[in-house]
C-alpha cells in the first residue's frame, strides 16, 4: 500500500463516497499485509464493511420515516407475561417471508396486551430487511385518505402507497368511524389485496366490525379480503399498563376466530 498508487487510495476511496472503506483502509491494509490476504480477500473485507454500513443507515431511515410511535423489538417483549402471543409464531413471522407473498398479520385483543408492540417489532424487522414501513392508528390512516379525496388525489395517493412493502393500521375499533371513512378503510385494504402487506391491530373481535365501520356490508367485505391471506394472533390476558401500576384488571375478553373468508376477490 505503500508508493504513489498506495496514497492515492484514501482519495479514491473519498471519490467514491465509502466513507467506511476511508475510516477502515490503513488497518484492514496493515491486518492485510500482516496476515497474507489475497487482494481479493482485502477488497472484500472493505467492500463487506462498507455495505454493513449503508445498511445500517438505511434501516435507520426507514425506521424513521416509518412514523413508529416508540421502538419496540421482539427481543424486549415480555413473553412470559403474555404467553398467549404464540412466541414461535411470531418468530417465524419475524423471518418475513410473509411480506414476499403479500401476506397479512393480524393482533386481535384487548387493550394493554402487547398488540402495538408487536405490530412495531415486525415492521421494525421489515425496515432492516429492507422494506419501506408506514405506521399510523385506523383514524390516522382515515384522515390522510379523506384529506387526499379533498383534494382529488386519492387514487395518487393510493398508488403511491403500494410502493410500501408494509401498512400497519394500529387500534382498529377504538374510534368508530363513520360510513365515508369506513369506505376509505376498506378503499386502502382492498388497494393491498395480493400486492402489499398490512399489520392489522384490533381491540374488537371480528364480529363487532359492522360496529365499528357503521356498515356491516363494508365490514364483512374489507374482512374477507383482510384475512384472506393473514395470520392471525390473539391476545388475552391482564394489560400491562394496569399490572405495572399494580391497580385491579377487567379480565380480558375472548377474541373469537376470524370468519371463513370467501373466494378471492379479483
Amino acid at each position: 500500500m505503500s508508493g504513489p498508487t498506495g496514497e492515492r487510495l484514501p482519495y479514491l476511496v473519498a471519490k467514491m463516497k465509502a466513507p467506511r472503506i476511508a475510516e477502515r483502509l490503513l488497518v484492514t491494509a496493515e491486518r492485510a499485509r500482516a496476515e497474507g490476504w489475497a487482494y481479493e480477500q482485502f477488497l472484500e473485507a472493505l467492500l463487506e464493511a462498507e455495505g454493513f454500513a449503508r445498511d445500517a443507515s438505511g434501516a435507520r431511515q426507514r425506521i424513521r420515516a416509518a412514523g413508529f410511535p416508540a421502538l419496540k423489538s421482539l427481543e424486549d417483549f415480555d413473553w412470559a407475561a403474555q404467553p398467549s402471543a404464540e412466541r414461535p409464531l411470531v418468530e417465524h413471522l419475524a423471518q418475513l417471508t410473509w411480506i414476499s407473498e403479500a401476506a397479512n398479520v393480524c393482533f386481535l385483543g384487548p387493550p394493554g396486551t402487547g398488540k402495538t408492540h408487536l405490530a412495531i417489532a415486525l415492521a421494525m424487522r421489515a425496515c432492516h430487511a429492507g422494506h419501506r414501513v408506514a405506521f399510523a392508528t385506523a383514524a390516522d390512516w382515515v384522515a390522510r385518505l379523506e384529506a387526499a379525496q379533498q383534494r382529488n388525489t386519492l387514487e395518487a395517493e393510493l398508488r403511491r402507497l403500494e410502493r410500501y412493502g408494509v401498512l400497519v393500521v394500529d387500534e382498529v375499533g377504538y374510534l368508530p368511524l363513520e360510513r365515508q371513512a369506513a369506505n376509505l378503510l376498506f378503499a386502502l385494504v382492498a388497494r393491498r389485496y395480493e400486492r402489499g402487506s398490512m399489520i392489522i391491530t384490533s381491540n374488537r373481535g371480528f364480529e363487532q366490525w359492522g360496529e365499528i365501520l357503521g356498515d356491516a356490508m363494508v365490514a364483512a367485505a374489507l374482512i374477507d379480503r383482510l384475512v384472506h391471506h393473514a395470520t392471525m394472533i390473539g391476545l388475552k390476558g391482564k394489560s400491562y399498563r394496569l399490572r405495572e401500576r399494580g391497580t385491579g384488571i377487567v379480565p380480558a375478553a375472548q377474541i373469537p376466530a376470524p370468519p371463513t373468508p370467501g373466494p378471492a376477490r379479483t
